[in-house]
């Protein structure tokens, strides 16, 4: 009889990727979160102005109609994600306002460092809160099995890998 003929040793798989229209991968967004915090914080950098525009580029950026960034972050466009409504429909700034309403907290200690008094009073409770907002977020897109955090609870909404 003749001998059974070895099988080649099975090559392993390279790791998974997130499927398309799938849950993100954690590090994927961090960098797209990263990405677009750097920029707002160098857009804050310009005194009082340049914190209303980090903010409100925070709140609309999803639902922004310009080519180059077709309905979501630059960052999420950098690291091809997507923001979706959960109904189907296009994001638009009503739901982007929605969803990202709460990370502009944080913002806002940039423009009140520049109001006198007030603004100082402020800024220790505005940055604690905008810090805890921040950690409710993390916990809930380490955590939920979309990924979906409290932004994205309140406009019904998740983000998802897409090709381009």
């Amino acid at each position: 009889m003749d001998a059974p003929t070895p099988t080649p040793p099975a090559t392993p798989s390279p790791s998974p990727s997130p499927a398309i229209g799938g849950k993100p991968d954690t590090v994927a967004r961090f960098l797209a979160y990263l990405i677009d915090a750097v920029a707002v914080y160098a857009v804050g950098m310009v005194p009082v102005i340049g914190g209303l525009v980090g903010i409100a580029y925070v709140l609309a950026r999803d639902g922004l109609e310009y080519d180059f960034m077709d309905r979501r972050s630059i960052g999420k466009k950098i690291m091809k994600l997507r923001p979706v409504r959960l109904d189907g429909q296009p994001m638009d700034l009503r739901t982007s306002f929605m969803r990202n309403w709460p990370l502009t907290i944080g913002s806002l200690a940039q423009v009140l460092w520049y109001v006198p008094i007030v603004g100082w009073v402020l800024l220790p409770f505005v940055a604690i809160a905008g810090l805890a907002v921040a950690i409710l977020e993390v916990v809930r897109v380490l955590t939920d099995p979309e990924g979906r955090r409290w932004g994205d609870l309140l406009a019904g909404t998740k983000v998802v890998v897409v090709e381009n």
